[in-house]
């Protein structure tokens, strides 16, 4: 009989390499004393596999024949739920009420592509297909919204439209009823603000994957950057920089800063909002 996972040991130098390995995968980086978080979190998939040690695990994730496949286990096991609609909301209203006239003002019939580059479980591209709802954008520009998340478990949720209470902390209540249904003990999106956003799994340290979405004008890769390492988000912010349409936007969150990674972006304010802004 296999030993449960909490007899397996994650050893410093097996945790060092597994960490890494991670690290060149997904930019998601553990710090030293981050040892146990990481065990904990992919301890399942140890169970799962009936190993014996970590050390295994590493071993499929380098050299197994079914790598890829366990990689998308991976990233599931190690993705970061927390999300909310409404949060952070003054950067989609600036974006709605300020720069998005600006914007459409100045290139009139041009389609406006919005990209959520780590949507997790579909909040937060909701909120912002919400908003622009609310501010009769549809009706008066071509707009896409594109999600993307590394997780394809996340995305999945993503898809299926349907959310707990824990989700709505934040939103008024007048548009959870608007723009939700009660089905069972959550809420369904209707169908037409689904609509309005398409789902796909993409890892942001994958240019392959980023190619459908890369040449947005305004991104939204907010509260990942928080788990990156600074390299892999200098990797991430550089790949932007290049591909991004010009003018373009870039949205992060509140405690993350681009500061001292580039000077392609210029951070400026909206409406009491922070936003990176990228020139022609």
């Amino acid at each position: 009989m296999w030993p449960t996972t909490e007899h397996v040991p994650l050893p410093a130098n097996v945790f060092t390499i597994l960490r890494d390995i991670i690290h060149e995968r997904a930019g998601i980086f553990f710090d030293d004393d981050k040892r146990d978080l990481l065990a904990d979190k992919l301890s399942s998939r140890i169970s799962d596999l009936g190993f014996t040690s970590f050390l295994d695990y590493y071993y499929l994730l380098k050299y197994g024949p079914s790598a890829e496949a366990e990689w998308s286990n991976t990233l599931d096991a190690l993705s970061v739920p927390e999300t909310y609609f409404w949060r952070e909301i003054g950067q989609i209203e600036a974006l709605s009420e300020v720069i998005l006239p600006e914007y459409v003002t100045a290139h009139p019939g041009k389609l406006v592509e919005i990209w959520c580059a780590a949507c997790a479980t579909g909040e937060e591209p909701l909120t912002i297909a919400m908003v622009l709802e609310e501010g009769g954008w549809f009706d008066r520009a071509a707009i896409k919204i594109h999600a993307s998340d590394a997780s394809a478990a996340a995305v999945a949720k993503a898809r299926r439209g349907i959310y707990r209470e824990r989700s709505f902390r934040s939103i008024p209540k007048s548009l959870q009823d608007k723009y939700f249904s009660r089905v069972g003990d959550g809420w369904q999106i209707s169908s037409v603000l689904a609509s309005r956003v398409t789902y796909s799994r993409a890892n942001l340290l994958s240019s392959a994957e980023l190619e459908p979405f890369e040449h947005a004008a305004f991104v939204f890769c907010r509260n990942v950057f928080i788990y990156f390492s600074f390299e892999a988000m200098n990797r991430v912010v550089r790949h932007l920089a290049r591909k991004m349409h010009r003018p373009g936007y870039l949205f992060v969150g509140a405690s993350e800063s681009l500061l001292r990674l580039t000077t392609d972006f210029e951070l400026k304010t909206a409406r009491n909002a922070f936003v990176y802004c990228l020139g022609k």
